[in-house]
């Protein structure tokens, strides 16, 4: 049933894209506006999520300088006074919020965001504007960019996960199901009007390149970057996180708990160590993964797993500093398809991590080139109990590792990441603002009558 109703979007974007919708000013002489940026975003402050935090610095950043709009389908994101100088203006879309195990009720509210994302786009773009957008939903990015097919503006793409590829290696759908070919077929017609693709790791960039008229030019490596200052936090007994813990070596874990990761490796490989008395599991998360965690727990408790539900970001840094080694377990097929934005979080408290994912993969990259960590294959308990015992048998090599990584952490800064957002953007404005000159000369030098 899926692929006839994506071939049906094919076939109206196609429609769509042909249609002549009126410029803003077409008359000779008229100014050319410079041009704002449009954001469109699901997740915004004050949305608990990672990406709502992303998406807001990036916003925020961006004003100081250009005029920025958000859209945002963000529960209270709305400004509820006209923005100050230097301030994005916030629209928030009404939209529907399903709990993340409800798959079909999460599919249709997705399409339902990124429709009326669509026609808020059609209403507040112009064509010397840019959009910029990030793939969640990952059927916003294909409405943004007909919105900006149609209105001639440039539209720009956060790749943080690449579909249909982390729906593959999920499990939800195969490689060669119509949905997947389907999918493909989408993204080739997107790749090529977008004006930009920022991706987030290193190893996203071959599997973009695969796609016709995606080029290495249309490519920005930007990473995400962590939110706190970068400095080795000293491992104390008075962490309450690591008191509820128990134990001399704290292995821990948080974040989302997706399709795409493996949490119930770590569950098993905790199982594995209930001998080792020294080595307790904190574990915390959101997510299906998480509630399968917390049932299988409740069901057989393993007396070395200690849960607790989501951190608050006031607690982050003390939640963060509680372990002596994080772990990241993905599930297998991971390169070029999702990074872990949680890594840098890690490394900036001054903690080594364990990454369950192919050694191709940004983060298993990050580990080995700067040494920060292990990287063990994914889905693979035996191995991942494995690299913990190494990590747990020598603690100053482990402290080592974790003062590296606060180094490493220290060049992943809001500041120059923003920075290079702020960069891209503005090019793309300046590039917009000499296109549209570019026409308003032509209609001026048309004869009259043409």
């Amino acid at each position: 049933m899926a692929s006839p109703i994506v071939k049906s979007i094919i076939q109206l974007y196609r429609k769509l894209a042909r249609a002549s919708l009126k410029p803003r000013s077409s008359g000779a002489g008229s100014p050319v506006s410079s041009g704002k940026i449009v954001i469109v975003s699901q997740y915004y402050v004050p949305f608990p999520s990672t990406t709502s935090h992303y998406m807001t610095d990036i916003a925020e950043e961006l004003a100081r300088n250009s005029k920025v709009m958000v859209i945002s389908g963000a529960p209270g994101s709305a400004n509820v006074s006209p923005p100050g100088p230097g301030k994005p203006e916030i629209i928030e879309i009404k939209s529907w919020w399903p709990g993340k195990g409800a798959l079909v009720s999460r599919s249709f509210a997705d399409i339902l965001f990124s429709i009326q994302a669509l026609l808020a786009v059609l209403r507040h773009a112009r064509s010397e504007d840019v959009l910029l957008t990030v793939t969640a939903p990952f059927t916003l990015p294909y409405a943004v960019a007909l919105a900006a097919r149609l209105r001639k503006s440039a539209a720009v793409l956060i790749m943080h996960d690449l579909y249909p590829d982390s729906l593959i290696m999920a499990g939800l759908i195969r490689a060669s199901s119509l949905l997947a070919r389907s999918l493909r077929a989408l993204n080739r017609l997107m790749f090529a009007h977008l004006a930009g693709i920022i991706i987030i790791g290193r190893d996203m960039a071959p599997k973009l390149l695969a796609y016709p008229k995606v080029s290495a030019a249309k490519l920005s490596l930007i990473p995400n970057w962590a939110s706190m200052a970068a400095g080795y936090r000293e491992i104390s007994d008075d962490n309450p996180f690591r008191r509820r813990a128990g134990g001399q070596f704290i292995v821990a874990m948080s974040g989302n708990a997706g399709y795409t990761h493996d949490p119930l490796s770590v569950l098993e490989a905790a199982r594995l160590l209930q001998d080792r008395q020294d080595i307790r599991f904190l574990l915390s998360g959101h997510g299906v993964g998480w509630s399968r965690i917390k049932e299988i727990q409740a069901a057989s408790p393993s007396p070395n797993v200690t849960l607790i539900e989501r951190v608050a970001e006031t607690e982050l840094e003390d939640f963060l500093a509680a372990g002596d080694v994080w772990l990241v377990p993905y599930r297998s097929n991971n390169t070029g398809v999702s990074v872990p934005s949680r890594i840098y979080n890690i490394f900036a408290v001054g903690r080594p991590a364990i990454v369950c994912s192919e050694k191709d993969a940004e983060a298993a990259l990050l580990l080995e080139e700067e040494d920060i960590g292990w990287v063990t294959p994914p889905e693979n308990p035996r191995a991942l109990a494995d690299a913990i015992l190494l990590a747990a048998s020598d603690a100053g090599e482990t402290t080592k590792k974790g003062r590296r990584a606060a180094e490493v952490a220290s060049r992943y800064t809001a500041k120059t990441c923003l920075g290079a957002y702020r960069d891209l953007m503005e090019r793309l404005l300046a590039h917009q603002r000499a296109r549209n000159r570019h026409g308003l000369e032509q209609i001026a030098l048309r004869p009259p009558g043409s």
